[in-house]
């Protein structure tokens, strides 16, 4: 793992983005956001699922009083989502978001923009800068330069116009739909800017193809030390947003919500239904926080080294399984019996 980059603090609500503080997981609603109920209980479900910022799209002005109520009652710090009506993002600064995210490029005049960033300075809230491949600016859409460059020149002149305004509560964005392009756009920007990175591949795909080009992308620049917040963009229910989020960050060991959990691929060796066993461990692990690591293993080949080296593990026979906690074989038990047995063990370890 390269050492993390360092990058300024910025504050959204509660929590702190860039400066050492741990890589927090982000996510977006999709409700309408006029309907404040189902908006709030997609948020509640997003913080039950480990979100720790969330943002909202406004996409008229009508949706503005349900912004201001969403704000109100939310868990999480709530991001506005702009495009476009600069008149959006400040009013959306004055009804409570914890942070605008605005892309310059189609806000409009400059003198749009310097509305929109008076206002957040008014209001003491930051500002991510998000730079997307689909809507570049034409001044950099039209050059002659590869896609990762005109990424990262377009935010860092958005970040230098900030600053001319003595602006700096600053978060920086960069996506592409395509890993490589967006993984140089920020390692640009990491050389080149010392803002919070919100790192992501936008519009990745549905939760098959889009957790593989999120996990591809991500698990680079993260692996590199860049990256302060993140979001895994799922054409899917916002909570696997979440869910998968956590594992990139766990599978690097940045950071653990709950259970990691190793199981064997499967072989002609293998002497029980091993796919359902697994497959029904991780449902029941699903509401644990304990770190513990557990091994689902199906035959005797890495079978007992894997489940000695997890907290709890199983290594399977001929219809059944050899259970071990902390390295040590406790018991045997029936193949119908293995899923219970582990449990068990967890919660004598938790």
């Amino acid at each position: 793992m390269g050492d993390r980059h360092t990058t300024r603090p910025v504050k959204v609500g509660e929590v702190t983005i860039g400066g050492g503080a741990p890589v927090l997981v982000q996510s977006m609603t999709n409700t309408d956001t006029r309907d404040v109920p189902a908006t709030l209980g997609q948020i509640s479900r997003l913080a039950e699922a480990g979100c720790e910022i969330v943002r909202v799209a406004i996409p008229h002005a009508d949706a503005l009083d349900a912004f201001g109520a969403v704000c109100e009652a939310s868990p999480l710090p709530v991001v506005a989502d702009i495009h476009f009506d600069h008149r959006l993002a400040i009013e959306a600064s004055r009804r409570g978001a914890a942070k605008l995210r605005i892309n310059p490029g189609n806000i409009g005049a400059t003198e749009r923009v310097d509305a929109v960033i008076d206002a957040a300075g008014e209001a003491g809230i930051p500002i991510r800068i998000g730079v997307n491949a689909g809507s570049l600016a034409p001044e950099y859409h039209d050059r002659d330069w590869p896609l990762p460059e005109k990424l990262a020149a377009s935010a860092v002149a958005f970040c230098e116009h900030f600053e001319s305004r003595g602006f700096s509560d600053i978060v920086v964005s960069a996506k592409a739909s395509s890993v490589l392009p967006t993984v140089q756009a920020y390692r640009l920007l990491a050389d080149r800017v010392g803002y919070p990175l919100h790192i992501g591949i936008t519009e990745a795909g549905t939760i098959r193809s889009g957790t593989v080009k999120s996990a591809a992308g991500l698990g680079i620049l993260l692996a590199e030390g860049i990256g302060d917040t993140l979001r895994v963009s799922l054409t899917a229910d916002p909570v696997e947003e979440v869910s998968v989020a956590w594992e990139i960050l766990a599978a690097l060991d940045l950071r653990r919500r709950g259970p990691e959990l190793i199981s064997c691929p499967t072989c002609g060796r293998c002497e029980v239904d091993l796919v359902p066993i697994a497959a029904a461990v991780e449902e029941r692990l699903k509401t644990s926080r304990s770190p513990v690591k557990v091994a689902v293993m199906g035959c005797v080949v890495n079978g007992p080294g894997e489940a000695r080296e997890a907290d709890v593990g199983v290594a399977s026979g001929k219809g059944v399984g050899l259970i071990f906690r902390r390295g040590e074989p406790v018991r045997k038990v029936a193949e119908a019996d293995i899923v219970d047995a582990l449990m068990e063990e967890i919660d004598r370890l938790e």
